[in-house]
């Protein structure tokens, strides 16, 4: 059990998975955490933490960043659930909680139409509303025709939030797991059990859940020199690691070889439901607009903020896949079945910019252009085994398992050294947060029609 001092260290490290903490920020708090004597670091782990900490908030001069620390939350439905509670006498008024619980606000949504003989899911205006008659036979003859239509049109306004809720959540809980996997997911219990692997595992989230930068060349590895450090804590004893809670951020076969079985089998079959939810995003962003699957280079009216999540979710989830199928030594089911990877979309001007550096198109585009699908393959409509996608990469001079087409991603041989989080106005670097902050309200590096008061700041 962690001390007084510890525990609410360990809360709030707990806390940060579902956060956009910076990585500095959570450095400062493992220090704070072996400062507490919740944990003990090893000298050199706590060199590498404080070359991190140095830029975080605390320690900098104006203790602010432009960056939101947290995933865009959708609106709930507290307004309308206060309103409900106005017109209908069954609807009590409740805690602005409820306007996030999509089950809470169903039921108020049924409840409330029992009271104006209406159904769930009885939204057409024109005919499914009652009549003169029908009212007075539902016992509603006292109620005015605009009393009724005023309840009707909020019911139905509120079905149609209820569905918008769900999908944004789905779409935020699809960009958290693309970025960090199944880390926000995990209980307190284990993730506080050793505070060793606590601390691992939050700072690896942290570098996980970065933005990323509008840049030609690839962008910045998660695994750099602190989290190495940290990971050395947990090669050094591990009889103390909760390796279990590891493999939900970090799945190389170092790691999974110390997980068991039974552990091993619950993850992968939590990626495997997560692949299929990912892939009907997929298809549904894909159906409303087919992409440019040659290029995929944005073009006008893709939806590439949905693709764009639900692709770094895609290969999130199929890179822990291929490596719990590979460590419970079933990887015989890529054989059969092999999903090809999926690339996100990439704005002209990016592309622009990498043909006029000497680049061009990544051949993994053309891998992705000639297999099937991967809602396709999931369902079993088109066939996609490893033999295929190992002559599509052949064709195009691809190696299927250094690139991970056919295999799981190796094992990181070497960390990635720390830079600072820089602050970001729309993937663009800007030099100080005040500044950021200016020119994203102003609408600069958006796209969009600037407004005049930003025309100073460029």
């Amino acid at each position: 059990m962690p001390s007084a001092q510890a525990e609410p260290l360990l809360r709030e490290l707990h806390t940060s998975l579902g956060l956009r903490k910076r990585p500095e920020d959570v450095a400062q708090s493992v220090l704070d955490l072996h400062a507490a004597g919740g944990v003990v670091l090893s000298p050199s782990s706590l060199a590498a933490l404080d070359k991190a900490a140095a830029h975080s908030l605390r320690r900098l001069w104006h203790g602010y960043t432009s960056l939101r620390e947290d995933f865009a939350r959708p609106v709930g439905a507290q307004r309308q659930l206060g309103r409900a509670a106005a017109l209908f006498a069954s609807v009590p008024e409740l805690p602005d909680g409820a306007g996030d619980d999509p089950e809470r606000i169903e039921a108020v949504i049924r409840r409330a139409g029992e009271e104006i003989g209406r159904t769930y899911g009885q939204n057409d205006f024109g005919l499914d509303r009652l009549d003169r008659a029908e009212r007075a036979a539902a016992g509603l003859g006292e109620l005015s025709k605009r009393q009724y239509n005023k309840r009707f049109r909020l019911l139905r306004r509120m079905e149609a939030k209820l569905a918008r809720l769900l999908h944004e959540q789905r779409r935020r809980e699809v960009t958290m797991t693309g970025k960090s996997a199944f880390a926000h997911t995990l209980p307190y219990e284990p993730f506080a059990a050793d505070p060793h692997t606590a601390a691992f595992v939050a700072y690896t989230t942290a570098r996980g859940g970065m933005r990323s930068v509008f840049t030609n060349g690839p962008q910045r590895r998660v695994h750099d020199e602190i989290a190495e450090a940290l990971f050395q804590e947990l090669r050094d004893a591990p009889e103390r690691t909760r390796w279990e809670v590891v493999a939900h951020v970090r799945p190389t076969a170092e790691v999974l070889a110390q997980v068991s079985d039974e552990d091993l089998t619950r993850l992968l079959v939590r990626w495997n439901r997560f692949l299929r939810q990912v892939a009907d995003m997929l298809e549904h962003a894909w159906n409303r607009h087919p992409l440019e699957r040659g290029t995929m280079i944005v073009r006008r009216g893709d939806d590439s903020s949905t693709w764009n999540q639900a692709a770094q979710a895609w290969n999130t989830a199929r890179a822990h896949w291929f490596a719990l199928l590979t460590a419970l030594g079933e990887d015989a089911v890529l054989d059969r079945v092999c999903p090809g990877k999926v690339p996100r979309l990439m704005a002209a001007d990016v592309a622009h910019w990498h043909r006029r550096s000497g680049g061009g198109l990544h051949p993994d585009t053309l891998v992705w252009s000639e297999l099937p699908l991967p809602w396709e393959v999931l369902r079993g409509e088109r066939e996609c085994p490893r033999s295929l996608v190992e002559q599509v990469c052949a064709r195009h001079r691809v190696d299927p398992v250094a690139s991970t087409w056919t295999a799981p991603r190796p094992d990181v041989t070497e960390a990635a050294p720390f830079r600072r989080t820089p602050e970001l106005v729309h993937g663009v670097v800007v030099e100080d947060p005040l500044t950021a902050s200016a020119l994203r309200s102003a609408g600069v590096f958006s796209g969009r029609q600037k407004r005049a008061a930003a025309e100073e700041w460029t």
